[in-house]
């Protein structure tokens, strides 16, 4: 079947995008390791020793970097409907974390402890329908904020990709009444076509 115009465009886009090529030479799986790489230059989302989740994980780039960052004496689970090729120093766990299941084999993974941050670059597949694509990608973060309630530490770190528009800023006040401190960034390696942005919130009061 041939590809449509729109398709063809995206292909060469990504094959010419600076973040695609660097991501292949500097061996991260995916163009979205600079975003975390670039978060974590602002605002210092991880230390070594911590415990991290990555929710949406696959393929994998932002499990990848945190891995570095957190070291051996960190760990990070990341999960994902999807299957994720493995990866040195990250515990994986496919299926949907908002399934009671998928959810206790989580809490496995974190061996009964409460993580430093919860992260999640999830997104909904696009229509391009943005009466339909925004409620999708706000539902996705505000599951992910509900996951992040039940196994953050005190004083913990949650980040969360979101997309201007209806809902963005009810989920930003929903957050100031959990987390000390919210803030938003819009990482160089976003498009810039591209509406998301990445919530930080910090001081997680518990």
């Amino acid at each position: 079947m041939p590809r449509s115009k729109s398709s063809s465009r995206w292909l060469r886009e990504h094959h010419s995008d600076e973040y695609v090529q660097r991501s292949r030479a500097d061996g991260y799986r995916s163009r979205a390791s600079y975003k975390l790489l670039e978060l974590q230059k602002s605002d210092r989302l991880m230390r070594t020793g911590d415990l991290v989740v990555d929710l949406g994980a696959a393929p994998g780039g932002w499990a990848q970097v945190a891995a570095q960052l957190v070291g051996e004496k960190g760990r990070v689970v990341a999960s994902d409907i999807l299957p994720m090729d493995s990866l040195a120093d990250v515990a994986f766990v496919q299926g949907d974390f908002t399934d009671d299941e998928v959810f206790e084999r989580l809490l496995v993974a974190l061996d009964d402890r409460r993580a430093d941050l919860v992260m999640s670059d999830m997104a909904p597949n696009m229509s391009g329908i943005r009466d339909v694509d925004q409620p999708r990608a706000m539902l996705l973060a505000e599951l992910a904020l509900d996951f992040a309630r039940k196994v953050l530490k005190p004083g913990g770190k949650f980040l969360c990709k979101v997309f201007h528009g209806e809902g963005f800023d009810a989920f930003v006040k929903e957050l100031r009444g959990s987390f000390g401190a919210v803030l938003t960034r819009k990482p160089d390696a976003s498009r810039d076509r591209s509406r998301e942005v990445y919530v930080i919130a910090k001081e997680f009061r518990g």
